[in-house]
């Protein structure tokens, strides 16, 4: 299944419009040349946050590994997913945090950040830390916040989008009403 940038769009669209609008906002600025000038040029957000670079090829490469394994077009669906995310009061600062301690311990159990494992070792990383039993929890435990801010976050961007939503045998996800096939059938076709 091959995940696009509309797909995207309509995840962010189903979670509310603060999240699409962002991402319009977003697109249009670095359409103006703005995008030296903003944190997604690889420049230190400060105070332990990672940059929108890392955290953008950290959130690619996990869900490389969570996401079903015949789905493709994963970078486009997440670089754009996450410029709206991102733009979220809070949620964005949440993620930027989750991503750096990843790193934090990618780099520490395998010398290397989180991006540049193997899909196995990403997989071992994410297991190792606790993240695949952790309850999802904001402000909790390293854990629980990757759980939370990466693991689910990903998760939820896939099967609100209309591709996802398809994979998972929901025709109508959130946001999305699957237009006019949908309704012309019966409930038990």
């Amino acid at each position: 299944m091959q995940l696009t940038r509309r797909d995207a769009v309509a995840a962010l669209a189903a979670l509310g419009s603060g999240g699409a609008v962002a991402l319009g906002a977003r697109e249009w600025q670095r359409s103006g040349g703005d995008a030296a000038d903003d944190a997604s040029s690889g420049d230190t957000v400060g105070d332990g946050l990672a940059t929108d670079d890392q955290v953008r090829d950290a959130m690619v490469a996990v869900a490389e590994v969570v996401y079903p394994s015949d789905v493709t077009g994963i970078q486009t669906f997440v670089e754009r997913f996450l410029a709206g995310r991102l733009e979220r009061e809070g949620h964005g600062e949440g993620i930027r945090r989750a991503v750096a301690d990843l790193d934090d311990l990618a780099r520490s159990w395998y010398d290397a950040p989180v991006a540049d494992l193997d899909p196995a070792d990403r997989d071992a990383l994410l297991r190792e830390v606790g993240a695949d039993v952790a309850d999802e929890v904001p402000d909790g435990t390293t854990a629980e916040r990757i759980r939370y801010y990466v693991v689910n976050d990903l998760l939820l961007g896939l099967y609100t989008s209309p591709t996802g939503g398809e994979l998972a045998g929901i025709e109508n996800p959130i946001g999305h009403p699957g237009g006019i096939a949908s309704y012309q059938r019966g409930p038990n076709e």
